[in-house]
C-alpha cells in the first residue's frame, strides 16, 4: 500500500509531470478556515526543480486563496493521481510561496514553464517540498483524457494584459476569508 519517500526521484518526476491534471490544498490558520483545494491542467505547467522542490505555473483565478494562504502561513499540499494504468495516488506535503509575474525571480524561473509568458499567467507556485506519500488509488475511477480546455486561454486573450491586471486589481487583492492577495504592480 502507502509508502514514503526521502525525495522526488527521477522515476517520480517524470510519473508527476505526466499527469495532465494535479490538485493544489491550503487553509488559513484563522478560527473558521475556509480549506481551499483547486484542481489544475497540467500543460507542462508542473516542474520538479529538485529533489525536495516542484513548482507550478499559477494562471489568474476567480480567487486567490492559494496565494493569500501561502503569505499567512505557507502550508500546501500537491495531490496527483492515476486515472489510467496503474492506480496511484502521490502527496507532496511542504511549504510554498507565490513568485509573482513581475518580480525578478519569475524570470529566473520562468523558463521550467514553456508558457510562461501567457498573459493569463499571475505567478509561480514555489513549493519546498517536507514529505513526499503515495497510496494505491484503488478507488480512483478509470478516466479518460481527451485535452487541456483552451477557455482560460481563450479569456485572457481577450481580456489583454491591461484587462488581466485589472482583474486582479478587482478579484485577486482580498481571500474568500478577507486575508491579503497580493497588490498589482503598476506598469
Amino acid at each position: 500500500m502507502g509508502k514514503t519517500f526521502e525525495q522526488v526521484d527521477s522515476r517520480l518526476a517524470e510519473w508527476l509531470v505526466a499527469q495532465p491534471i494535479f490538485f493544489v490544498a491550503t487553509a488559513p490558520l484563522a478560527a473558521a478556515p475556509l480549506v481551499n483545494c483547486s484542481p489544475k491542467g497540467n500543460r507542462q505547467e508542473f516542474a520538479v526543480l529538485g529533489p525536495h522542490t516542484v513548482a507550478y505555473l499559477d494562471q489568474t483565478g476567480s480567487g486567490v486563496e492559494t496565494i493569500a494562504h501561502l503569505g499567512e502561513n505557507g502550508r500546501i499540499v500537491v495531490m496527483f493521481c492515476a486515472f489510467s494504468e496503474s492506480p496511484r495516488i502521490v502527496r507532496l506535503h511542504g511549504e510554498g510561496r507565490a513568485v509573482l509575474k513581475d518580480s525578478a525571480e519569475f524570470e529566473s524561473l520562468k523558463g521550467h514553464f514553456p508558457g510562461a509568458s501567457g498573459v493569463g499567467v499571475r505567478s509561480i507556485i514555489l513549493v519546498t517540498v517536507r514529505r513526499i506519500a503515495d497510496s494505491c488509488g484503488y478507488g480512483v475511477p478509470f478516466m479518460n483524457f481527451d485535452d487541456h480546455r483552451p477557455t482560460m486561454d481563450q479569456w485572457a486573450q481577450r481580456k489583454g494584459v491591461g484587462g488581466i491586471r485589472e482583474y486582479w486589481s478587482e478579484k485577486n487583492r482580498r481571500s474568500i476569508d478577507d486575508l491579503e492577495g497580493f497588490d498589482v504592480p503598476q506598469r
